[in-house]
């Protein structure tokens, strides 16, 4: 089914701005239906969960729906889903917790491709343990990750693998399967971010072959709420730092301090805008909300159709940046989510953001937390690069209006 862009776009009153919002990466945009599930949520009594009255039991239901939401997006179990303020502080988490189970000589592999959130708390984890860091290195023409290093990097002493299954600056879509199978023939664990693929492609936990797999809401269209699905076992067989009267059931001892829990009823609504992009509509009607099963087949027929809008998007938009002789677009990886990374002749990344500023455009220039990418490109030094992101409300008009102010802005 494809995309109705004008009906999607409709979903969205901060497209009102006039800006063309290029900034999905960073955090992308939200539909009213999400903003109205967080307001009308705190217009009713939330209690903490744990009491016997019915506000404290509403912010029970409220967590219990966020989880389900978070395991229908990437075909998890709600048991295994760790709820937190972002992917970042997850990974620490779940990062110190697995360190517990190290010892010295054991080794963790990173890449050079993925966000700081999924190698820096593996390497100071590591560390701590004295463990061993070993490093996947990115082919610098395409930013491809080959898989076939991991031959190498993976040996019997392997705990971890982490890897990205997009990146956030360059969209490169590595083979996280192939990795992931090498890590399993060790015994190792696998730990990806899925933080920048989820709001451009399906997602599978199963079939990616990961044992960890993490996202954040407000890249598609959510709050500010972060969460790490796995197997319940795994997550049984790890013992994270928690207060004494704390739960420690899994998933709950992972989950620290009082929640946002009208901010998990903006989780549930943007899942369900996921789910319904397409037009499919839930097994009861229009009127019937739906979730297991039904919002899981819903949520892959609207990615399946978000991803090859974008990818149509993205073609154009490739292609325009690399006709233009003062742009230089980082990479050609063969499978990328709609996100370019680019330099102008000329111009610092910061000189050329302030233009399209002033054109009504929002992009981010930097390194946008991929500093091992950065660097192994040879682009920090010069303020890093130009990236532009695509998203399912981005219009065709707009990619046009990009490509015409990167051509007006020459050295």
């Amino acid at each position: 089914m494809p995309l109705d862009i004008a009906k999607v776009r409709g979903l969205f009153p901060s497209l009102c701005d006039g800006f063309v919002h290029l900034d999905g990466p960073a955090g992308s945009l939200v539909p009213e239906s999400v903003a109205h599930a967080v307001g009308a949520t705190m217009r009713r009594p939330i209690g903490n969960t744990g009491g016997a009255f019915p506000s404290s039991v509403r912010a029970g239901q409220l967590r219990d729906a966020a989880r389900l939401a978070m395991a229908d997006l990437v075909g998890g179990g709600p048991e295994g889903v760790v709820l937190g303020p972002n992917m970042t502080t997850l990974t620490y988490v779940l990062s110190r917790a697995l360190a517990k189970t190290w010892r010295m000589g054991d080794e963790v592999v990173v890449s050079r491709l993925d966000h700081d959130a999924n190698i820096r708390p593996w390497v100071q984890a590591a560390a701590g343990a004295g463990a061993g860091v070993r490093w996947a290195e990115i082919d610098i023409e395409t930013c491809e990750l080959p898989e076939w290093q991991y031959d190498e990097l993976v040996t019997d002493r392997t705990r971890l693998v982490a890897v990205t299954a997009a990146s956030n600056a360059v969209g490169t879509r590595p083979d996280v399967r192939a990795i992931a199978d090498r890590a399993h023939a060790v015994g190792a664990l696998v730990y990806v971010d899925a933080v920048h693929a989820a709001p451009h492609i399906p997602l599978d936990l199963a079939e990616l072959g990961a044992d960890f797999i993490a996202v954040s809401a407000y890249k598609w269209c959510g709050p500010h709420v972060g969460a790490v699905v796995a197997a319940p076992a795994v997550l049984d067989a790890l013992q994270p730092d928690k207060l004494i009267p704390s739960p420690d059931r899994v998933p709950d001892r992972f989950e620290t301090g009082t929640p946002p829990f009208e901010l998990f009823a903006g989780v549930v609504a943007a899942v369900e805008h996921i789910a319904a992009l397409a037009g499919d509509q839930p097994v009861g009607g229009r009127n019937h909300a739906s979730t297991g099963a039904d919002r899981r087949r819903r949520i892959l027929v609207s990615m399946a159709a978000v991803e090859a809008y974008e990818q149509q998007l993205m073609t154009r938009l490739d292609q325009g940046l690399r006709a233009l002789p003062h742009v230089t677009v980082l990479g050609t990886a063969a499978r990328r989510t709609p996100t370019v990374s680019l330099t102008v002749d000329g111009r610092t990344p910061r000189q050329v953001t302030e233009e399209l500023a002033r054109r009504d455009i929002c992009a981010w220039d930097g390194d946008y937390y991929a500093r091992e990418l950065m660097d192994a490109l040879g682009v920090s030094e010069v303020g890093g690069a130009v990236r532009l992101g695509l998203a399912h409300y981005t219009a065709a008009n707009e990619v046009e209006h990009v490509l015409s102010v990167l051509d007006d802005i020459r050295p």
